[in-house]
């Protein structure tokens, strides 16, 4: 497995992208569904437009060759999450409209993690 993308939640995609491109030295790549990209090493660091935002990352996501095994070893740890994303169950390993297939789960503190399957990642 590898970190690959985190993800950072502001209340003005605009204002933000301006940020972290000046920050970072680089012009984000605007995505669909008021996101952009930058690169940051290896972790690619997706800012995203919600209101209102949590000040914290939301997720980590993580590359995995066996989506199936790494699903299995969280069902059994009782850690899927029950939530939806864009209409099909968060917990269920699923393509989504994005084209990346991947499933959610929680840590014991609730923090968030998708694992995606190797091949399938959306680099922007």
């Amino acid at each position: 497995m590898r970190l690959f993308r985190l993800n950072v939640e502001v209340d003005d995609l605009a204002a933000a992208a301006g940020f972290y491109g000046e920050l970072l030295g680089q012009e984000g790549r605007m995505q669909m569904g008021s996101r952009c990209y930058f690169t940051a090493g290896d972790v690619t660091l997706q800012v995203v437009q919600v209101s209102p935002p949590q000040l914290l990352p939301k997720a980590l996501y993580f590359e995995v060759e066996d989506i199936g095994a790494v699903h299995a070893r969280a069902a059994a740890l009782g850690c899927l999450s029950g939530e939806m994303v864009h209409g099909a169950s968060a917990g269920e390993p699923s393509v989504r409209p994005w084209g990346e297939k991947s499933f959610y789960a929680q840590d014991p503190s609730g923090n968030p993690l998708c694992f995606v399957e190797t091949g399938t990642i959306y680099a922007g």
